[in-house]
C-alpha cells in the first residue's frame, strides 16, 4: 500500500480515531516503556512514535531481507513478498515483546522494563533469554525461540527509553548489556542523588551533571522509578509522564524518552535518539543469532522461502495397504515438483499411529529421508475398530510449523475422544488445518476392517463415529473425504493442491440444508488460477462466470471449467482466462455440503479440481498465483500499565466490543492502488452476520512500504454464532478484491489466561499459574490439561465455580526429570469447558526446558603479537597479527569462522607448556586449520580442548585489507566479537560498525583492554 494510500485512511478516519482516543485516555493507566504497538500512539497522541512493535519489525525484515541477499543472491527489491508464514512469525515476536507491558506477572516488574535501577537483575535477565533463544534454535524449537527473543528485545528495547544513556551523549549500542566481558558503566547506589526537580512537562537538565558526563571515569547509570513499587528514595529520578505517581515526589519529574509526547515523556526531546539506539541493538542481537545457527537456520526461524510443510498422519493397521501407497505415491510427486523450484524444499513429518502405540514423530527437513520412512511403512496387525487418531493429530500439531496441512489417512473412528478439545485449542492456536482422508463408508454399521488383519468379531458401530473429524475439519478449514480403497490414490491428490505455495482463499461455506443454494466469490486481477473442491452429494451445481455464462459441474464438458470424476471426489478447474468479477455457485445437495476452492501455479498448464467426498462438504476457494492475503486477530484496549491493544488469546468473548486488527501481506511498493474498506464476519453457511468498517493503524511518518499493512476495525459486539472473516477491497485495476480466512472463529463466555510460562528446570518441578474468567452466569467449570511430555502432575478434570462475570485463578504442576535435554520444549494445551452449555477456550503456552547453571559468558580473544610492514604501496606487504582464544565459561570453545578479511587465518591448539605468539614445531601440534573470508564455521569441539585451554590464532593479510573481525562461539552458542587491525593506532580509532558501535575491538595486549573500551567509547 503506497504512502498516499496510508495518508489518505488516516485523513479519513482521524476525527473518529480522535474521538475514540480522548475518551481511552481517561481510562488508560501508565506507560512504562516504549509504546508496545501501532494502537498506543493514538491513545497518547504522539503519532510520530516509534513503537516496540515498529523497532521489532523493521529489524527482523532488514536483516531478513539482508540474508536473503547474501544466502541466495536475490535483490532486497525482489522479497517484498514474504508470505504469511514470514508475517506470522514476526507477529508473535511482536507479541511476545508486547505481551511483556500487558502480562499482570510482569508489567509491573521493574527488571522486565529496566525501571527503578533494577540494572543488574534486568542484564542478568536479559542474558537468559539469549541462551534460551539459542537453546531452543538449536533444538528446533521455533515457537519458543520466537517467543524469548520477543522479551529480549522489549527489555533491550526499554534500556535505552528508560535510562540515561542517551543523556551521557552516547551514539552506540550498551555492549555490556549482552556481552559480560565489555566494560560495565558502575549503577548509582541507592543513597545517591540522581536528579534534580521539574516542574514542567517537559524536563530538560534535570539529571545531575555526573549522570550526564562523557567522561567514562565519572559517569553512572541510572534508571527511573515507576509508580509506587518499589518506594522511590528521596532525590532519584522518575520514570515521568502524567501517569506516573511517583513524578510528584522528589525529585519531580522524569526521564523516560518512550514517545514524542511532552504529556507522557518529560524527555521527548530525546525519542528519536534512543528509539535509533534501541533498533541499533535489536540489530545486533539479530545479526548475531544469525551468524550463530547459521543462514539457513535463520531463514527457517522466521518461515521465510519455505514451502509449506508436509504432514501425515498414518494409520498403519493391516487394512490400510492402499492408503499408504497413495501417500507413499504423492508425497514422493511432491518432492519431485519441488525440486525445481526456488528457496528451500519445506519441512516433512509423518506420525504413524497403531493401537495402542502411537508415533515415533519422524520430522526432517530432508526430502529423502521422509521418503524413507514412509518406505518403512507397513500395514500390519489391528484389533478392535477404534485407533488412536487424535494422540497422533496432537503430535502432528505440537511438532509441525504453523499454519501447516495437516493430512490424516485413516479408515477408523477416534478411540481417544477425550483429546478432542486438546486437539481443538492446538489447531486453531497454530491456525492449521486438518484433511482427513477416510477410507471407509459412514453409512456402515458393521466392522470390515479385517481383511487386512486378524479377524474381528462382528459388532455394530454408530453411523455418527465420524463426527469428531468433522467438526475437527470443519473448524479449521480443512475437509473430511469419504472415499474407497480403490480411488484413494486418485483422491489424495488433494494432498498436492493443498501444499502448493502462495494460495488464498476467496471463499467458505458449509451448509446443511437439503435446497438450493446460491454462494459468490469473486476473482480479482491477482488471481490467475481457480480450483474448487466440493465435498458432499450434489443433486444440481451450476457454476456462472461475470458475464452471466454458465456451466453444469455434473457434466465433464464445458465452456467455463474442465473436470474429472472420481469415487468421492471431483477435481475441477476454471480454464484460462479466467474472467475477473463475480462468479456464482448455485447448487443443491442430499445433506451437508461444503465446497473448497483453491488456486494453484502449474509450470505445465493449468486445471481447475472439484472434490465430491461422502457426507461432509464445503466451500472453499483459493488462488495461488496471488499472495495478496491477510492475517488477524482480536484485541482489547489494556487499562493497566501502558496503553495499548492486547491481543485476545484463545476464542473472543461473545456479545462485547472488540478491536479487529488484519495485517495483509504480500503487497509490494507496486500494489499502490490496492486498498482494503471493510471485513465481514460470515456465518458457518456464508450468511452476512457483520461488516466492520476499517481504518489504517499506520502513521505515514513511520510507514514502510516493505512492511505489512495493519488494518484496525472496530466490532460492536461479537456474534454468539462461530464465523469466518473475509476482507473486501479492491485490486490495482479497481476490481474489487476478497480474502477469506477458512478457519470458524468460536465465540465464548468464557476465557483462559496463562500468567507466566517459567523455564523448566531438570530435576525440579514447576506451577503454571492460570486464570480463568467468567462471561456468564454462575456456574461449574471444568479444566483438563495435556502436554506432549508427560511433565504435568494431574492431567484433570479439575472443576470449581465461578461467580457470574468474576474469575478463578488456578494453576497447574509439571515436574522435569533429570534427564530433560536444555532446549527441549513442552507445549501445554489447557481447555476450559462448562457442561451446560457450548462455552470453551483454550490455551497453549510452551515451556523450554533450561539448565540450572545457565553459561552465559562467551570466548574471549587477546591480541599476543602485531606485526605490521605496511608501506603506501599496500600491496606490496604485509600485516600479521597473533591470537590467544579461549572460552571464559564452562563449555569449552565450538567454533570458528573468519567474518571479514582478505587475508589467512591459522588455528592451531597451544601445545601444553607453551606460551601465546611462541612458534612451535608441526609434530607437536595436533590439529591445524585455515580459514577465509566466507568459509563456514570451523567446528573445533573435537579437538580436545579443555574448557579453559586456548586456541593459538594468527591471522596474515595484505596492508591493502587493513582489518577483519573474527567469530567465536562455545558450544551453547555465546558469541564473540574479535576486531583485528593492522596496527595499533587503527584498533583504537575503528570502533563503529554498521550498528555504530556494536562490535568489539580486540586489544594489543591484556593490560590495554579496559584503556582501549574506554578510548573507543570517547571517540565513538
Amino acid at each position: 500500500m503506497s504512502q498516499g494510500i496510508k495518508k489518505r485512511f488516516w485523513k479519513d478516519n482521524e476525527r473518529i480515531v480522535h474521538r475514540f482516543m480522548f475518551a481511552s485516555l481517561l481510562l488508560a493507566s501508565p506507560c512504562t516503556c516504549f509504546l508496545p504497538n501501532f494502537w498506543s500512539r493514538v491513545l497518547t497522541l504522539s503519532w510520530d512514535s516509534y513503537t516496540h512493535q515498529y523497532i521489532t519489525e523493521q529489524a527482523i525484515l532488514n536483516v531478513t531481507l539482508d540474508t536473503l541477499q547474501q544466502h541466495q543472491g536475490h535483490r532486497a527489491e525482489e522479497e517484498t513478498r514474504l508470505g504469511r508464514s514470514f508475517w506470522r512469525a514476526v507477529g508473535e515476536v511482536v507479541h511476545s515483546n508486547a505481551e511483556m507491558d500487558f502480562l499482570s506477572s510482569t508489567r509491573s516488574d521493574p527488571v522486565y522494563h529496566f525501571d527503578s535501577e533494577r540494572v543488574d537483575s534486568a542484564v542478568a535477565m536479559l542474558r537468559r533469554f539469549w541462551a534460551q533463544t539459542l537453546l531452543s534454535v538449536r533444538a528446533n524449537e521455533y515457537q519458543s525461540a520466537l517467543h524469548s527473543l520477543g522479551q529480549l528485545f522489549h527489555s533491550l528495547q526499554d534500556f535505552y527509553s528508560h535510562s540515561n544513556w542517551v543523556e551521557m551523549g552516547q551514539r552506540s549500542i550498551y555492549l555490556h548489556l549482552l556481552h559480560p566481558e565489555e566494560p560495565a558503566v558502575p549503577v548509582a547506589e541507592g543513597d545517591t542523588p540522581t536528579c534534580m526537580e521539574c516542574f514542567s512537562a517537559t524536563c530538560r537538565d534535570n539529571l545531575l551533571p555526573r549522570l550526564t558526563s562523557r567522561q567514562r571515569e565519572v559517569q553512572l547509570l541510572t534508571t527511573g522509578y515507576f509508580s509506587t513499587f518499589p518506594p522511590k528514595p528521596e532525590g532519584k529520578c522518575s520514570h515521568g509522564g502524567m501517569l506516573d505517581s511517583s513524578r510528584s515526589m522528589g525529585a519531580k519529574g522524569g526521564i523516560n524518552k518512550d514517545s514524542t509526547s511532552p504529556l507522557f515523556s518529560p524527555h521527548h526531546f530525546l525519542h528519536v535518539e534512543a528509539a535509533k539506539l534501541a533498533s541499533d541493538a535489536t540489530l545486533t542481537v539479530l545479526r548475531d543469532l544469525r551468524n550463530t545457527v547459521g543462514h539457513k537456520t535463520f531463514l527457517r526461524l522466521f518461515s521465510v522461502k519455505q514451502a509449506p510443510a508436509l504432514v501425515f498422519v498414518m494409520d498403519t493397521t493391516g487394512s490400510m495397504f492402499e492408503e499408504i501407497t497413495a501417500a507413499r505415491l504423492r508425497a514422493h510427486a511432491i518432492i519431485r515438483n519441488r525440486a525445481d523450484l526456488p528457496g528451500q524444499p519445506g519441512s516433512f513429518l509423518l506420525v504413524p499411529f497403531h493401537d495402542p502405540q502411537v508415533g515415533p514423530v519422524y520430522e526432517t527437513d530432508d526430502p529423502d529421508q521422509f521418503m524413507e520412512h514412509m518406505e518403512n511403512l507397513m500395514a500390519l496387525g489391528g484389533g478392535d475398530e477404534p485407533e488412536m487418531c487424535l494422540t497422533a493429530i496432537q503430535l502432528a500439531l505440537t511438532h509441525s510449523p504453523p499454519m501447516s496441512e495437516i493430512f490424516v489417512f485413516t479408515d477408523a473412528s477416534p478411540k481417544d475422544a477425550h483429546m478432542f478439545d486438546v486437539v481443538k485449542g492446538l489447531t486453531l492456536a497454530k491456525q492449521s488445518k486438518v484433511t482427513f482422508l477416510l477410507t471407509e463408508d459412514p453409512n456402515y454399521t458393521i466392522a470390515r476392517r479385517g481383511s487386512r488383519r486378524r479377524k474381528r468379531s462382528r459388532q455394530l458401530l454408530p453411523p455418527d463415529r465420524f463426527s469428531l473429524y468433522s467438526a475437527l475439519s470443519s473448524l479449521s478449514g480443512g475437509l473430511t473425504i469419504f472415499t474407497s480403497n480403490s480411488d484413494i490414490h486418485s483422491v489424495s491428490s488433494i494432498v498436492e493442491d493443498n501444499t502448493a505455495a502462495a494460495k488464498v482463499t476467496l471463499l467458505h461455506v458449509e451448509r446443511d440444508q437439503e435446497q438450493m443454494s446460491l454462494h459468490s466469490f469473486r476473482v480479482d486481477s491477482t488471481v490467475n488460477d481457480v480450483t474448487v473442491h466440493i465435498t458432499g452429494s450434489l443433486s444440481h451445481c451450476i457454476l456462472i462466470d461475470p458475464s452471466g455464462q454458465s456451466q453444469s459441474l455434473l457434466s465433464e464438458q464445458g465452456s467455463l471449467a474442465s473436470l474429472e470424476h472420481f469415487n468421492g471426489l471431483y477435481r475441477v478447474r476454471l480454464l484460462p482466462r479466467i474472467q475477473p468479477g463475480q462468479w456464482y455457485l448455485h447448487a443443491k445437495a442430499d445433506g451437508h455440503v461444503a465446497f473448497n476452492v483453491i488456486g494453484t501455479e502449474f509450470h505445465d498448464g493449468n486445471y481447475v479440481k472439484l472434490f465430491k467426498c461422502g457426507k461432509l462438504d464445503r466451500f472453499l476457494i483459493h488462488s495461488a498465483d496471488s499472495s495478496v492475503d491477510f492475517l488477524y486477530y482480536f484485541a482489547t484496549v489494556t487499562n493497566e500499565t501502558h496503553p495499548g491493544l492486547a491481543r485476545v488469546e484463545g476464542s473472543p468473548v461473545a456479545g462485547v466490543p472488540t478491536f479487529l486488527v488484519l495485517a495483509v501481506t504480500g503487497l509490494s511498493p507496486h500494489d499502490e492502488e490496492v486498498s482494503f474498506s471493510h471485513v465481514t464476519l460470515l456465518g458457518a453457511e456464508g450468511e452476512n452476520l457483520k461488516k466492520v468498517l476499517l481504518n489504517s493503524s499506520s502513521s505515514p511518518s513511520v510507514s514502510s512500504s516493505y512492511t505489512a499493512v495493519d488494518l484496525i476495525g472496530w466490532v460492536d459486539s461479537i456474534p454468539r454464532a462461530p464465523f469466518s472473516v473475509r476482507l473486501t477491497g479492491r485490486d490495482g485495476r479497481g476490481n474489487k478484491l476478497e480474502r477469506v480466512a477458512t478457519e470458524m472463529v468460536q465465540p465464548t463466555r468464557v476465557q483462559i489466561q496463562v500468567l507466566s510460562t517459567p523455564p523448566l528446570v531438570p530435576g525440579h518441578s514447576t506451577t503454571v499459574g492460570l486464570k480463568i474468567l467468567n462471561h456468564g452466569p454462575d456456574r461449574l467449570f471444568t479444566l483438563t490439561a495435556e502436554d506432549d511430555a508427560g511433565y504435568l502432575h494431574t492431567k484433570g478434570p479439575h472443576r470449581f465455580h465461578v461467580e457470574a462475570h468474576n474469575l478463578f485463578h488456578s494453576q497447574v504442576g509439571l515436574h522435569t526429570p533429570a534427564s530433560a535435554q536444555a532446549g527441549a520444549t513442552v507445549t501445554l494445551t489447557l481447555s476450559v469447558y462448562t457442561l451446560d452449555s457450548a462455552d470453551t477456550n483454550y490455551a497453549v503456552a510452551y515451556l523450554t526446558v533450561l539448565p540450572p547453571d545457565l553459561d552465559t559468558s562467551p570466548p574471549s580473544c587477546s591480541t599476543t603479537r602485531l606485526q605490521s610492514s605496511c608501506s603506501p604501496a599496500c600491496n606490496e606487504s604485509t600485516w600479521n597479527v597473533s591470537l590467544a582464544v579461549w572460552d571464559r565459561g564452562r563449555s569449552g570453545l565450538a567454533a570458528l569462522q573468519l567474518h571479514k578479511g582478505q587475508g589467512t587465518l591459522t588455528l592451531l591448539p597451544l601445545p601444553v607448556g607453551g606460551k601465546p605468539g611462541e612458534t612451535h614445531p608441526e609434530q607437536h601440534v595436533r590439529h591445524k586449520a585455515t580459514l577465509v573470508e566466507r568459509d563456514p564455521p570451523l567446528n573445533v569441539s573435537g579437538w580436545g580442548l579443555g574448557s579453559s585451554e586456548p586456541l593459538w590464532v594468527s591471522y596474515t593479510s595484505s596492508c591493502c585489507s587493513a582489518q577483519a573481525e573474527l567469530l567465536v562461539w562455545d558450544t551453547v552458542g555465546n558469541l564473540k566479537h574479535c576486531h583485528l587491525a593492522s596496527s595499533q593506532q587503527r584498533q583504537l580509532s575503528d570502533t563503529r560498525t554498521e550498528n555504530r558501535g556494536g562490535r568489539h575491538v580486540m586489544p594489543y595486549g591484556f593490560s590495554f583492554l579496559v584503556l582501549i573500551l574506554l578510548c573507543c567509547q570517547l571517540l565513538s
